[in-house]
């Protein structure tokens, strides 16, 4: 048991006097650069001229629909296109009808739902519409 103790003091003082033995390396610093002072350009006098006028800005191209969704997939098989403002796909062979997320939507004097364009159709009423349509269709 003693020979134990001992190797381990004697392991131990060995490792730690490796430590004192070598002084850490200190890497001197880079020096730093120094810019000369910035001096600004002497002002030119100006030709008595009237100043340009300032150019006008284009006029504003509307921006063209989305054809699609980051979001949502289009319908399958139809064509149809984005609305943002209504956050469903318009279909655009088929008045009033709607699609997101697999689900047909389509207004006739109140709301129905549909798997399909063609129906079968359910009544709902506009808390079972996207939140755009049934702004849009308030009554």
């Amino acid at each position: 048991m003693h020979s134990i103790v001992r190797l381990t003091l004697i392991t131990l003082a060995l490792g730690l006097s490796a430590c004192t033995v070598h002084e850490p390396y200190e890497q001197p610093e880079p020096p730093i650069e120094r810019l000369p002072p910035r001096q600004e350009p002497a002002a030119k006098p100006l030709p008595d001229r009237q100043p340009a006028p300032a150019p006008s800005k284009p006029a504003a191209t509307p921006k063209p629909m989305p054809r699609t969704s980051a979001s949502f997939a289009p319908p399958p098989g139809g064509a149809s296109h984005w609305d943002p403002k209504l956050g469903v796909y318009v279909l655009e062979k088929k008045p009033n009808t709607f699609y997101r997320q697999r689900t047909y939507y389509r207004f006739d004097n109140g709301w129905s739902w549909s798997l399909s364009p063609d129906g079968p159709w359910q009544e709902t009423d506009s808390s079972g519409v996207p939140g755009g349509l049934g702004r849009a269709f308030a009554q």
